[in-house]
């Protein structure tokens, strides 16, 4: 079981099936989302079976799921891990478009961003679901 990440540090899941998006989101959330945030530590996952593990497994703060991904996408995991998952961590999906937010919120999503990645966008949403987790975890 892996630790639960302390409040310097983040631990944030990214999956995407294409390793260019999930470079992408790393990319425009960056290391240090906020100044008030601690440091995030990133877990790249491929396909949905590692999202789960890594879910299941504990100490993820954050998942960040492709909601274009195939085969599975994001917001169908999204809806898994809500139901599924005991404690399950906050959920940001990132949409191929704006229009697709009722179905985000069919998933659960706790919030979203959308293709291209705005970086300020990105970062102020990882950086506000990272701080309600922190309040309700601490």
């Amino acid at each position: 079981m892996r630790q639960p990440a302390d409040h310097a540090s983040h631990t944030v899941v990214v999956f995407s099936h294409d390793a260019a998006i999930r470079e992408r989101i790393r990319f425009a959330v960056g290391r240090r989302p906020a100044a008030d945030v601690g440091r995030i530590e990133y877990v790249e996952c491929a396909t949905s079976a590692e999202v789960i593990g890594e879910i299941d497994a504990g100490g993820i703060d954050l998942a960040i799921l492709d909601g274009e991904a195939r085969p599975t996408g994001g917001m169908g995991i999204c809806r898994q891990l809500k139901f599924e998952v005991t404690a399950c961590p906050p959920v940001l999906v990132v949409l191929g478009r704006r229009d697709d937010r009722w179905l985000a919120k069919w998933s659960l999503a706790d919030a979203t961003v959308t293709h291209p990645i705005d970086p300020v966008e990105a970062a102020a949403a990882v950086a506000g679901l990272l701080r309600a987790g922190a309040v309700v975890a601490g």
